[in-house]
């Protein structure tokens, strides 16, 4: 493990090389200023469990998002882009190999076969629940191009980040939720703090020190915990809310200051980095791993919730702002994925050889003004995820209010998206352009698309070696 530079030290070899004259301008202008690099710094914040309207520049009125807005009104906002699966394991697997599920082998969390067996038509694939070290992760790539690594949250893939490239963790290891929000955290990874400090401020204040105290390039990937489960927020921004007039579908005082809370902590590093002199030379990323909890909040217009392969669960807030390379406040609207950021932080750092290795595209292109190649993107899910209690998703459940998904496998590309459900092979198809909502199934009455796209579906699993379940669960009962 490279020993992370001290920022004094650093900082007084900086001023040895400068003549005596320059040396006391910038003592003056420059005063706890990091010194500037052509590489990128480059933060990612990744949410957990935040659904597609569950910002206030998504066009929430009820929740309030003003830094993670900035980040949008400084940069690029796309409105058709992905997380690559509905729940929180493979999304992340594949933001940090650039790989589809069927590449890595992590398809859910936990056990493949969720809900009664009863329910089950077929057997599931099995999952793989930690990443193999032999795949390039995005940490460790960026380490050979010169890079201090950090993680402080959620990792979810093994019991340690720093087996992937990352030389700093904060809080990071193998759960998929904390066990509490507030200390004491019981988290191996990270002491406890005062009794009530809150999970999101306290990993935020880990990721300033870390980032104070960095020789650039440095890649900080803060990944939140929140707002996943167990829905524990801070008393005094529960009652701001409780204070508020409610939406209809985004009303819960609890769930919106938890919002609130990852949003002041996104704030507090932004800060930092506009402390010390940085934001014209860091590449800012916002996103999130799969849609809402649908027992917290609904992403309406767009159908389903987390665990749902319907827009609602995999449909996600994607913002980059970079000075001088995206322009302000635009819009993009060409379908993308999470499997794009990898290439796009090789593509900006001359990488064609790792970027063509990439399941995803790079995005540059779309910062420059022009676009990218038409390209369908792909799910694919070969495993069931039981019905949460008091889910108010369970409506826009595949007819089968046991399951939030069967096993099924997706493909978008245009306008267009097929779903193909293994346990009977239904066939779903949406123009998402006229029907964001998917409420109309064209397959029957659209033959033609129909069969266009379900024959790139199966060619790609093909050309993948993507795995279909078939086999009969001898424990499934035909009644159901």
């Amino acid at each position: 493990m490279q020993r992370i530079l001290n920022y004094t030290s650093l900082k007084a070899n900086y001023f040895i090389q400068i003549g005596c004259l320059f040396l006391c301008c910038l003592c003056f202008q420059c005063t706890e200023k990091i010194p500037v690099t052509t590489k990128p710094n480059i933060v990612l914040f990744y949410a957990d469990d935040l659904g597609w309207m569950d910002i206030a520049m998504q066009g929430s009125k009820y929740y309030e998002t003003p830094n993670i807005d900035r980040i949008a009104l400084e940069g690029m906002r796309f409105t058709n882009a992905y997380a690559n699966a509905a729940n929180c394991a493979p999304s992340r697997a594949c933001l940090m190999t650039g790989l589809y599920p069927s590449r890595h082998g992590i398809y859910t969390v936990g056990n493949a076969a969720r809900g009664k067996a009863k329910n089950r038509k077929i057997i599931p694939i099995d999952n793989k629940r930690v990443l193999d070290t032999a795949l390039l992760t995005l940490p460790t790539f960026l380490r050979t191009k010169g890079y201090q690594t950090a993680i402080a949250g959620k990792w979810h893939l093994s019991k340690d980040p720093t087996d992937y490239g990352f030389v700093a963790n904060f809080g990071g290891f193998q759960t998929g939720h904390p066990k509490s929000y507030f200390s004491p955290y019981k988290n191996p990874n990270l002491s406890d703090g005062p009794v009530g400090e809150h999970l999101p401020d306290r990993l935020a204040n880990e990721m300033v020190n870390w980032i104070q105290q960095q020789q650039q390039p440095f890649f900080a990937y803060f990944p939140f915990y929140s707002v996943h489960t167990p829905i524990q927020a801070r008393p005094d921004l529960v009652k701001k809310y409780q204070g508020k007039s409610p939406e209809q579908y985004h009303n819960k005082p609890e769930y919106a200051a938890m919002i609130e809370a990852m949003d002041l902590a996104i704030g507090k590093v932004l800060h930092n980095i506009d402390s010390l002199n940085l934001m014209d030379n860091t590449l800012i990323i916002f996103t999130a791993d799969n849609g809402a909890h649908g027992g917290q909040t609904l992403s309406r217009p767009l159908r389903g919730a987390k665990g749902m392969y319907y827009e609602g669960g995999i449909r996600e807030p994607l913002f980059i702002k970079w000075a001088g390379t995206v322009q302000p406040n635009t819009v993009n609207h060409t379908p993308v994925i999470g499997n794009d950021l990898f290439p796009t932080i090789a593509d900006i750092l001359g990488d064609k050889t790792v970027e063509q290795q990439l399941d995803g595209v790079s995005l540059m292109p779309l910062f420059q003004k022009k676009s990218i190649a038409n390209r369908p993107l792909f799910w694919h899910f070969p495993a069931y995820l039981e019905m949460y209690k008091n889910d108010r998703a369970f409506e826009d459940s595949q007819g089968k209010p046991w399951f939030r998904t069967t096993p099924v496998s997706v493909i978008r590309e245009g306008d267009w998206k097929l779903l193909e459900y293994f346990e009977n092979g239904d066939l779903e198809l949406y123009n998402l352009n006229t029907d964001i909502g998917e409420q109309q199934n064209l397959a029957k009455s659209n033959p033609q698309k129909r069969k266009e796209l379900h024959q790139k579906l199966k060619a790609w699993r093909k050309q993948t070696n993507t795995p279909v379940p078939t086999e009969i669960n001898p424990a499934y009962e035909q009644a159901n």
